[in-house]
């Protein structure tokens, strides 16, 4: 398996106003813990001049699989609602371990902004 990939995180600003971006990390270590790799999120996506302050600002704290390579996408245009305890990445797993793999495309939001879209998902366009 390979030690390293390329990973897409879909910073998630808000899910009522289907407001996010993605952003492309290459040379991803899948043996770094889930909260090492949110924190290097972190850390690319402050100094990441074409995103726009609030995204890089944003206080980001859970991470979800969207989608990985050769498999079934949702219809859903931010992301599936469903499966939270199999796609939620947990602090203390490896991402590999968590089920990060290459071409992965990961949802990075607020746990407290997915409660409360989960609890009333409504959109607002």
């Amino acid at each position: 398996m390979a030690a390293e990939a390329v990973v897409t995180v879909r910073l998630v600003r808000s899910f009522q106003h289907r407001n996010f971006k993605p952003v492309v990390l290459r040379g991803v270590r899948l043996d770094q813990t889930v909260q090492d790799f949110m924190q290097l999120v972190r850390d690319d996506i402050a100094t990441r001049a074409e995103l726009p302050p609030p995204f890089r600002r944003y206080a980001y704290d859970t991470m979800k699989i969207i989608h990985q390579a050769h498999g079934a996408k949702t219809n859903e245009l931010v992301m599936s609602l469903e499966d939270d305890e199999k796609l939620i990445l947990r602090d203390g797993r490896t991402l590999r371990a968590a089920g990060v793999a290459n071409e992965t495309e990961l949802a990075f939001f607020r746990n407290q902004d997915y409660g409360s879209f989960k609890a009333n998902p409504t959109t607002v366009w």
